[in-house]
């Protein structure tokens, strides 16, 4: 029987699962409940499994009944601090927490895909590694986990990596796609803050206004992209916070901002660190004031390897027809810490639209609303084509088998 029609056989412990999870999102590197619940759904199916030191990771080996290399399949647990608004009858019950970037899809998956794999455990030419990290959003869980032994669970170090991610917006529902080369943007941090003197607001003259300075600071940064950055290099730059004062009749001592600097190429993200810092500073100095600055590196771009995204393509189209896989036409300026896995091993990012049915993704909400409603659906095809990755992959053990997988 494929595999795809082994995965429907589970489709309703998937759902519940799912729900389980969505119910009760926890955020960041600490997610005790969402383990516990991995753990549960991992017992009894002969793995070697482990659990992080430092955060709720969960780290869990699949021996293969035939000698062989690794391969390691990754999906992030951790959910978002976002108050869901959905009204679904399995609504978040945490306030201020929710599953609204569809990890608990991706967990879900990975289980159902351990379940296939153990099934066929005696076939496979190799191990499986199985990554459940936390902390994807914005805690760098896939760092720590690498800190802590991940590419070593198995022994030999894996040849390969996958992960899924599912989107709401702007991917055909049930699709899967994947592009060779930079995948996603590099994400840094800058953090802004403007020093000057405070006083009363009938008198600027006699204080030093952080307010106006930390102004013109955001249109420039802006300003500077859309002037002196290659349009094929792209940067996308966002302030997403601003703060000052406390009254409107006083002029405050500081103002300060945070923004994202999301570049597709290093030499890009070299730049604009030097530009960022050199730009803010200089504008507080013509104002008078004083700016402290702290451009801090964030995830690094995502890479997918060249032969292996051919790979995700010929498994995809021999698992699920050739309609089922396209093409990803540009990288996505989101940032992902697989990343961090992908500069170690050769692997591939994959995503898969998961819009809900009779929804349009091109106006449904999006990852990271509170409004973000994810086809069920796609449980039962991510799983499966999680196994078949890992199954074909391992039989496909020298590098030319690979190669000669075909592209588009």
């Amino acid at each position: 029987m494929a595999t795809r029609e082994k995965a429907t056989e589970l489709r309703d412990d998937l759902i519940r699962l799912r729900r389980s999870l969505h119910t009760e999102p926890e955020i960041g590197l600490d997610l005790p409940r969402t383990q516990e619940k991995v753990l549960a759904a991992l017992g009894g199916l002969g793995l070697e499994i482990s659990t992080g030191s430092r955060l709720s990771s969960v780290t869990a080996v699949l021996r293969g009944g035939q000698p062989g290399p690794a391969v390691l399949l990754r999906a992030d647990m951790d959910a978002l601090p976002v108050t869901e608004r959905t009204g679904a009858d399995f609504a978040s019950a945490t306030p201020g927490a929710m599953h609204a970037c569809g990890h608990d899809l991706h967990t879900t998956m990975l289980i159902g895909a351990s379940h296939l794999l153990s099934a066929r455990r005696q076939d496979l030419a190799g191990d499986v590694v199985l990554m459940f990290q936390p902390g994807e959003e914005g805690h760098d869980g896939a760092g720590a986990m690498l800190a802590e032994g991940i590419l070593d669970a198995a022994g030999p170090r894996p040849v390969a990596a996958y992960a899924l991610h599912v989107f709401t917006t702007g991917l055909p529902t049930g699709v899967f796609l994947a592009r060779s080369g930079t995948t996603m943007a590099g994400g840094d941090a800058l953090d802004v803050t403007v020093i000057g003197e405070g006083g009363h607001a009938s008198a600027p003259h006699r204080a030093k206004d952080p307010v106006p300075a930390a102004c013109e600071m955001v249109t420039a940064l802006q300003t500077m992209i859309s002037r002196t950055c290659d349009p094929f290099d792209p940067v996308v730059l966002t302030v997403g916070s601003f703060h000052a004062g406390t009254r409107r009749n006083v002029i405050p001592e500081t103002a300060r901002f945070e923004a994202t600097v999301r570049t597709f190429s290093k030499q890009a993200q070299a730049r604009m660190k030097d530009a960022v810092v050199t730009l803010v500073t200089q504008i507080a100095a013509a104002h008078g004031l004083r700016a402290e600055v702290d451009f801090n590196p964030g995830y690094p771009m995502t890479v997918n390897d060249a032969l292996e995204t051919a790979f995700v393509e010929s498994t995809v189209n021999e698992s699920f027809g050739e309609h089922r896989f396209q093409p990803l036409a540009h990288p996505l300026t989101g940032s992902e810490d697989f990343s961090r896995i992908l500069g170690e091993v050769p692997g591939a990012l994959v995503m898969l639209g998961a819009a809900p049915s009779g929804a349009d993704p091109a106006t449904v909400a999006n990852n990271h609303s509170p409004y973000a409603e994810f086809n069920e659906d796609v449980l039962c095809d991510g799983a499966a084509l999680y196994a078949d990755l890992a199954t074909r992959r391992l039989a496909a053990q020298p590098t030319e088998a690979v190669a000669a997988a075909p592209t588009s």
